[in-house]
Protein backbone atom coordinates (compact mmCIF):
# COMPACT_ATOMS: atom_id res chain seq x y z
CA UNK A 1 0.00 0.00 0.00
CA UNK A 2 1.14 3.64 -1.18
CA UNK A 3 1.87 5.74 1.31
CA UNK A 4 -0.34 8.80 2.59
CA UNK A 5 1.72 11.80 1.39
CA UNK A 6 1.86 15.59 2.26
CA UNK A 7 3.13 18.25 0.55
CA UNK A 8 5.81 18.58 3.07
CA UNK A 9 6.35 15.05 2.43
CA UNK A 10 6.65 15.62 -1.50
CA UNK A 11 8.64 18.64 -0.64
CA UNK A 12 11.35 16.91 1.46
CA UNK A 13 11.71 14.06 -1.25
CA UNK A 14 12.00 16.58 -3.74
CA UNK A 15 14.44 19.13 -2.25
CA UNK A 16 11.89 21.88 -2.96
CA UNK A 17 9.99 24.38 -0.28
CA UNK A 18 6.12 23.37 0.52
CA UNK A 19 5.43 26.52 -1.27
CA UNK A 20 6.71 25.54 -4.09
CA UNK A 21 4.91 22.29 -4.47
CA UNK A 22 1.69 24.19 -3.55
CA UNK A 23 1.94 26.32 -6.90
CA UNK A 24 3.38 23.34 -8.83
CA UNK A 25 0.08 21.50 -8.20
CA UNK A 26 -1.78 24.30 -9.11
CA UNK A 27 -0.10 24.93 -11.92
CA UNK A 28 1.40 28.45 -10.81
CA UNK A 29 3.23 30.42 -13.43
CA UNK A 30 5.64 31.17 -10.95
CA UNK A 31 7.34 27.60 -11.20
CA UNK A 32 9.24 26.17 -13.80
CA UNK A 33 8.06 23.49 -16.25
CA UNK A 34 10.21 21.08 -15.22
CA UNK A 35 9.62 21.56 -12.04
CA UNK A 36 6.12 21.68 -12.03
CA UNK A 37 6.30 18.38 -14.29
CA UNK A 38 8.11 16.50 -11.59
CA UNK A 39 6.28 17.75 -8.59
CA UNK A 40 3.13 16.55 -10.61
CA UNK A 41 4.48 12.80 -11.85
CA UNK A 42 5.55 12.25 -8.25
CA UNK A 43 2.11 13.86 -6.76
CA UNK A 44 0.08 11.41 -9.18
CA UNK A 45 2.86 8.08 -8.09
CA UNK A 46 1.62 8.82 -4.67
CA UNK A 47 -2.23 9.27 -5.19
CA UNK A 48 -1.91 12.96 -3.57
CA UNK A 49 -5.61 14.06 -2.95
CA UNK A 50 -5.29 17.93 -1.29
CA UNK A 51 -8.70 18.49 0.69
CA UNK A 52 -10.19 21.30 -1.78
CA UNK A 53 -12.77 22.05 0.88
CA UNK A 54 -10.13 22.51 3.64
CA UNK A 55 -7.68 24.44 1.35
CA UNK A 56 -10.63 27.02 0.37
CA UNK A 57 -11.71 27.81 3.69
CA UNK A 58 -8.25 27.54 5.60
CA UNK A 59 -7.33 30.29 2.32
CA UNK A 60 -10.20 32.62 3.31
CA UNK A 61 -9.58 33.22 6.85
CA UNK A 62 -11.85 33.07 9.74
CA UNK A 63 -10.30 35.83 12.58
CA UNK A 64 -10.66 32.61 15.04
CA UNK A 65 -8.26 31.20 16.84
CA UNK A 66 -8.42 27.69 18.39
CA UNK A 67 -7.25 26.97 21.57
CA UNK A 68 -7.17 23.69 23.14
CA UNK A 69 -6.82 23.10 26.89
CA UNK A 70 -6.05 19.96 29.14
CA UNK A 71 -8.81 21.26 31.60
CA UNK A 72 -10.13 24.49 32.87
CA UNK A 73 -10.12 23.32 37.20
CA UNK A 74 -6.65 25.00 37.94
CA UNK A 75 -6.54 29.04 37.96
CA UNK A 76 -3.41 29.17 35.64
CA UNK A 77 -5.55 28.15 32.32
CA UNK A 78 -8.00 30.65 32.96
CA UNK A 79 -5.47 32.93 33.57
CA UNK A 80 -3.74 32.12 30.13
CA UNK A 81 -7.23 32.04 28.24
CA UNK A 82 -7.24 35.67 29.17
CA UNK A 83 -4.08 36.35 27.99
CA UNK A 84 -4.64 34.77 24.54
CA UNK A 85 -8.15 36.40 24.36
CA UNK A 86 -6.90 40.14 25.00
CA UNK A 87 -3.99 39.15 22.66
CA UNK A 88 -6.14 38.18 19.95
CA UNK A 89 -8.53 40.69 20.06
CA UNK A 90 -5.61 43.87 20.40
CA UNK A 91 -5.47 42.13 16.29
CA UNK A 92 -8.76 41.43 15.52
CA UNK A 93 -9.23 38.30 16.15
CA UNK A 94 -11.50 35.82 18.60
CA UNK A 95 -10.97 32.99 20.19
CA UNK A 96 -12.61 29.39 20.45
CA UNK A 97 -12.01 27.29 23.30
CA UNK A 98 -12.31 23.49 23.81
CA UNK A 99 -10.95 20.94 26.39
CA UNK A 100 -9.22 17.59 26.14
CA UNK A 101 -10.22 16.63 29.40
CA UNK A 102 -6.61 15.10 29.35
CA UNK A 103 -8.05 12.53 26.69
CA UNK A 104 -5.86 11.49 24.13
CA UNK A 105 -9.04 10.90 22.24
CA UNK A 106 -10.82 14.43 22.67
CA UNK A 107 -7.33 16.02 21.62
CA UNK A 108 -7.41 14.14 18.46
CA UNK A 109 -10.45 14.93 17.17
CA UNK A 110 -10.86 18.20 18.46
CA UNK A 111 -7.37 19.28 16.53
CA UNK A 112 -9.31 17.81 13.74
CA UNK A 113 -12.50 19.44 13.73
CA UNK A 114 -10.31 22.97 14.53
CA UNK A 115 -8.39 22.20 11.42
CA UNK A 116 -11.00 21.83 8.71
CA UNK A 117 -10.81 25.59 8.25
CA UNK A 118 -12.77 26.46 11.25
CA UNK A 119 -10.20 28.59 12.90
CA UNK A 120 -6.79 30.31 11.24
CA UNK A 121 -4.79 28.84 13.90
CA UNK A 122 -4.52 26.82 17.01
CA UNK A 123 -2.85 27.54 20.52
CA UNK A 124 -2.35 24.13 22.77
CA UNK A 125 -0.97 22.36 26.20
CA UNK A 126 -0.48 18.87 26.00
CA UNK A 127 -3.25 16.07 27.28
CA UNK A 128 -1.57 14.18 30.01
CA UNK A 129 -2.57 11.11 28.01
CA UNK A 130 -1.07 12.34 24.95
CA UNK A 131 2.00 12.44 26.70
CA UNK A 132 1.65 9.17 28.52
CA UNK A 133 1.40 7.70 25.08
CA UNK A 134 4.17 9.94 23.29
CA UNK A 135 1.98 9.44 20.13
CA UNK A 136 2.43 13.36 18.82
CA UNK A 137 1.59 12.62 15.39
CA UNK A 138 -1.59 14.60 15.48
CA UNK A 139 0.13 17.74 15.89
CA UNK A 140 3.08 16.57 13.18
CA UNK A 141 0.03 16.41 10.93
CA UNK A 142 -0.36 19.97 11.57
CA UNK A 143 2.84 20.99 11.25
CA UNK A 144 3.63 19.36 7.62
CA UNK A 145 0.13 20.65 6.24
CA UNK A 146 1.68 24.23 7.81
CA UNK A 147 -1.20 25.06 10.01
CA UNK A 148 -0.20 27.76 12.19
CA UNK A 149 0.26 25.89 16.06
CA UNK A 150 1.79 27.08 18.71
CA UNK A 151 2.09 24.73 22.14
CA UNK A 152 2.16 26.65 25.78
CA UNK A 153 3.46 24.98 28.86
CA UNK A 154 3.45 21.42 28.35
CA UNK A 155 5.46 21.24 25.14
CA UNK A 156 7.61 18.46 23.75
CA UNK A 157 10.34 19.07 21.68
CA UNK A 158 10.17 17.00 18.56
CA UNK A 159 6.99 18.56 17.63
CA UNK A 160 8.94 21.42 15.25
CA UNK A 161 6.49 24.65 15.82
CA UNK A 162 6.67 27.52 17.99
CA UNK A 163 6.46 27.41 22.09
CA UNK A 164 5.85 29.01 25.47
CA UNK A 165 6.48 27.86 28.68
CA UNK A 166 7.81 28.98 32.34
CA UNK A 167 11.40 27.99 33.01
CA UNK A 168 9.87 24.99 35.49
CA UNK A 169 13.06 24.04 36.83
CA UNK A 170 14.51 27.16 37.72
CA UNK A 171 10.50 27.60 39.41
CA UNK A 172 11.37 24.41 41.32
CA UNK A 173 14.26 25.51 42.32
CA UNK A 174 12.87 28.77 43.96
CA UNK A 175 10.34 26.93 45.64
CA UNK A 176 12.16 24.48 47.43
CA UNK A 177 15.06 26.94 48.40
CA UNK A 178 12.80 29.08 49.99
CA UNK A 179 11.86 26.17 52.44
CA UNK A 180 15.16 25.20 53.25
CA UNK A 181 16.49 29.13 53.62
CA UNK A 182 13.54 28.84 56.42
CA UNK A 183 14.94 26.17 57.96
CA UNK A 184 13.24 23.45 56.68
CA UNK A 185 15.13 19.79 56.27
CA UNK A 186 12.81 16.94 55.49
CA UNK A 187 10.76 18.85 52.67
CA UNK A 188 8.07 16.36 50.20
CA UNK A 189 7.62 17.24 46.74
CA UNK A 190 3.86 16.47 45.40
CA UNK A 191 3.78 16.41 42.12
CA UNK A 192 2.48 14.74 38.81
CA UNK A 193 3.15 11.48 37.05
CA UNK A 194 6.95 11.77 35.32
CA UNK A 195 5.23 11.73 31.78
CA UNK A 196 3.55 15.19 32.53
CA UNK A 197 6.69 17.30 31.90
CA UNK A 198 6.02 20.13 33.68
CA UNK A 199 5.89 18.52 37.34
CA UNK A 200 8.88 16.63 36.27
CA UNK A 201 10.78 19.62 35.35
CA UNK A 202 10.07 21.30 38.63
CA UNK A 203 11.27 18.42 40.46
CA UNK A 204 14.53 18.72 38.39
CA UNK A 205 14.76 22.24 40.61
CA UNK A 206 13.52 20.39 43.57
CA UNK A 207 16.68 18.08 43.23
CA UNK A 208 19.27 20.59 42.35
CA UNK A 209 18.44 22.53 45.53
CA UNK A 210 18.39 19.91 48.28
CA UNK A 211 21.64 18.84 46.56
CA UNK A 212 23.32 21.91 46.92
CA UNK A 213 22.12 22.12 50.52
CA UNK A 214 23.82 18.43 51.18
CA UNK A 215 20.58 16.96 51.92
CA UNK A 216 19.70 13.23 50.10
CA UNK A 217 16.47 13.11 48.37
CA UNK A 218 14.13 10.42 49.89
CA UNK A 219 11.31 9.28 47.04
CA UNK A 220 9.13 8.13 50.12
CA UNK A 221 8.01 11.78 50.38
CA UNK A 222 8.25 12.51 46.47
CA UNK A 223 4.36 11.46 45.65
CA UNK A 224 3.64 11.43 41.83
CA UNK A 225 -0.24 12.32 42.12
CA UNK A 226 -2.38 9.85 39.85
CA UNK A 227 -5.60 12.24 39.51
CA UNK A 228 -8.02 9.49 38.78
CA UNK A 229 -7.63 7.94 42.21
CA UNK A 230 -8.00 10.00 45.13
CA UNK A 231 -6.14 12.59 45.52
CA UNK A 232 -6.36 13.24 48.90
CA UNK A 233 -5.08 9.93 49.83
CA UNK A 234 -1.82 10.07 47.82
CA UNK A 235 -0.77 13.20 49.35
CA UNK A 236 -1.69 11.83 53.28
CA UNK A 237 1.54 8.75 52.58
CA UNK A 238 3.72 12.11 52.74
CA UNK A 239 3.22 12.32 56.07
CA UNK A 240 4.21 8.90 57.34
CA UNK A 241 7.78 10.58 57.03
CA UNK A 242 8.31 13.07 59.44
CA UNK A 243 8.18 15.81 57.03
CA UNK A 244 8.52 19.90 58.06
CA UNK A 245 7.51 21.12 54.53
CA UNK A 246 6.15 20.56 51.24
CA UNK A 247 6.18 21.75 47.75
CA UNK A 248 3.42 21.10 46.03
CA UNK A 249 3.90 21.34 42.11
CA UNK A 250 -0.09 23.29 41.85
CA UNK A 251 -2.07 25.31 44.45
CA UNK A 252 -4.87 22.33 44.58
CA UNK A 253 -2.14 20.28 45.99
CA UNK A 254 -1.33 22.66 48.51
CA UNK A 255 -4.20 23.35 50.10
CA UNK A 256 -5.18 19.60 49.95
CA UNK A 257 -1.78 19.19 51.73
CA UNK A 258 -2.73 22.15 54.19
CA UNK A 259 -6.25 20.16 55.21
CA UNK A 260 -4.36 16.79 56.31
CA UNK A 261 -1.71 18.74 58.22
CA UNK A 262 -4.61 20.24 59.93
CA UNK A 263 -6.17 17.29 60.71
CA UNK A 264 -3.43 15.73 62.22
CA UNK A 265 -3.06 18.54 64.64
CA UNK A 266 -0.20 20.10 62.94
CA UNK A 267 0.11 24.11 62.96
CA UNK A 268 1.06 25.70 59.22
CA UNK A 269 3.70 27.41 59.20
CA UNK A 270 4.97 26.36 62.56
CA UNK A 271 5.07 22.98 62.24
CA UNK A 272 5.01 21.96 58.72
CA UNK A 273 5.45 24.89 55.83
CA UNK A 274 4.16 24.65 52.57
CA UNK A 275 4.25 26.30 49.34
CA UNK A 276 2.54 25.68 45.92
CA UNK A 277 2.46 26.98 42.63
CA UNK A 278 -0.12 29.12 40.79
CA UNK A 279 -1.06 32.18 42.17
CA UNK A 280 -5.16 31.82 42.69
CA UNK A 281 -7.84 32.27 44.91
CA UNK A 282 -7.26 29.33 46.36
CA UNK A 283 -3.76 30.22 47.25
CA UNK A 284 -4.96 33.95 48.29
CA UNK A 285 -8.12 32.68 50.25
CA UNK A 286 -6.77 30.23 51.75
CA UNK A 287 -6.02 29.33 55.91
CA UNK A 288 -3.59 30.57 56.34
CA UNK A 289 -3.03 31.80 52.81
CA UNK A 290 -0.26 29.67 50.59
CA UNK A 291 2.75 31.42 49.67
CA UNK A 292 3.26 30.18 46.15
CA UNK A 293 5.30 30.48 42.27
CA UNK A 294 3.33 32.71 40.07
CA UNK A 295 3.44 31.21 36.83
CA UNK A 296 2.11 34.59 34.66
CA UNK A 297 -0.34 32.88 32.67
CA UNK A 298 -1.92 35.88 31.16
CA UNK A 299 1.50 37.09 29.92
CA UNK A 300 1.85 32.98 28.99
CA UNK A 301 -1.05 33.26 26.83
CA UNK A 302 -0.63 36.97 25.34
CA UNK A 303 3.06 35.64 24.11
CA UNK A 304 1.62 32.44 22.96
CA UNK A 305 -1.55 34.41 20.42
CA UNK A 306 0.89 36.98 19.80
CA UNK A 307 3.69 34.15 17.96
CA UNK A 308 0.19 32.66 16.02
CA UNK A 309 -1.02 35.53 14.92
CA UNK A 310 2.70 36.28 13.28
CA UNK A 311 2.48 32.67 11.55
CA UNK A 312 -1.06 33.35 10.55
CA UNK A 313 -0.30 36.68 8.74
CA UNK A 314 2.98 36.51 7.71
CA UNK A 315 2.83 32.93 6.32
CA UNK A 316 6.69 33.18 5.51
CA UNK A 317 8.73 29.76 5.80
CA UNK A 318 11.66 31.88 6.65
CA UNK A 319 10.51 32.07 10.56
CA UNK A 320 11.92 29.26 12.42
CA UNK A 321 10.12 28.02 15.57
CA UNK A 322 10.50 30.29 18.86
CA UNK A 323 10.95 29.06 21.98
CA UNK A 324 9.58 32.09 24.41
CA UNK A 325 10.97 30.98 28.50
CA UNK A 326 8.91 33.17 30.92
CA UNK A 327 10.60 33.45 34.59
CA UNK A 328 8.22 32.70 37.95
CA UNK A 329 8.09 34.78 40.80
CA UNK A 330 8.24 33.57 44.59
CA UNK A 331 5.01 35.53 46.12
CA UNK A 332 5.18 34.88 50.08
CA UNK A 333 2.25 34.49 52.34
CA UNK A 334 1.56 33.03 55.63
CA UNK A 335 1.86 28.89 55.24
CA UNK A 336 6.06 29.64 55.42
CA UNK A 337 8.00 31.67 57.60
CA UNK A 338 11.27 31.02 59.57
CA UNK A 339 11.14 27.87 61.66
CA UNK A 340 11.40 28.94 65.37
Amino acid sequence: MKQKITIKTIAKELGVSTSTVSKALKDSHEISNETKEKIQAYANLYNYKPNHLALQLRNQKTKVIGVILPKIVHHFFSTVIKGIEDGANEKGYNIMVCFSNESYKKEVETLKVLSNGSVDGIIVSIASETLENKDFNHFKGLVSEEIPLVLFDRVVDEILCDKVVVDDVSAGYKATQHLLDYGRKKIALITTPDHVNVGALRRQGYEKALIESYIKKDDNIIIKIDEKANIKEQIRKAFESDIDGVFAVNEIYAAKTMRIAKEKGLKVPEDIAVIGFTDGLISEYSSPSITTIAQHGFTMGKQAVELLIERIEKESETIKPKKIVISSDLKLRESTKPSS
